[in-house]
């Protein structure tokens, strides 16, 4: 049984090789270059630094402590996905932010997005729990 998985494994492996080849390949011919060339680029990324740049947002090191995420989160956001529009948390208070303005609609609607998803999503533990995240963005978009 055991070989068997071993087999299925390396079957999935070179499939995977292969998709990365074809890209590469399709890469070099589209920007006029060596495959080889893409490859010994590659070859130079550091996997762990990538990885770790790339999830910041998931990590300590891309949430603020106050709740939400920080500008290296926000950006390593951005970077993961490809068209995102998030931004940093409106942090003025209601009574600065002019009425109607960009700012006070998006504080408005992050809000009562958060106010429901602690409604209804949250646990009862986590809803009394002033250190629990969805509490901190409440406080720090000034929810509360």
């Amino acid at each position: 049984m055991r070989a068997i998985e071993f087999i299925i494994e390396d079957v999935v492996l070179q499939h995977q090789f292969d998709m990365i080849e074809s890209m590469v390949n399709y890469w070099a011919e589209q920007h006029g270059v060596d495959s080889d060339a893409i490859w010994e680029d590659l070859a130079t990324v550091d996997d762990e630094d990538l990885l770790s740049e790339a999830e910041a947002w998931q990590k300590s090191s891309g949430k603020n402590k106050n709740g939400g995420l920080n500008k290296k989160g926000v950006a390593s956001y951005r970077r993961s996905h490809p068209g995102s529009k998030l931004q940093t948390a409106v942090t003025t208070k209601p009574s600065k932010l002019k009425k109607g303005s960009k700012a006070a609609k998006r504080r408005k609607s992050f809000c009562a997005r958060m106010k429901g998803m602690k409604k209804h999503r949250a646990g009862a533990k986590t809803k009394r729990d002033p250190n629990s995240r969805i509490n901190k963005s409440l406080r720090k978009w000034h929810c509360e």
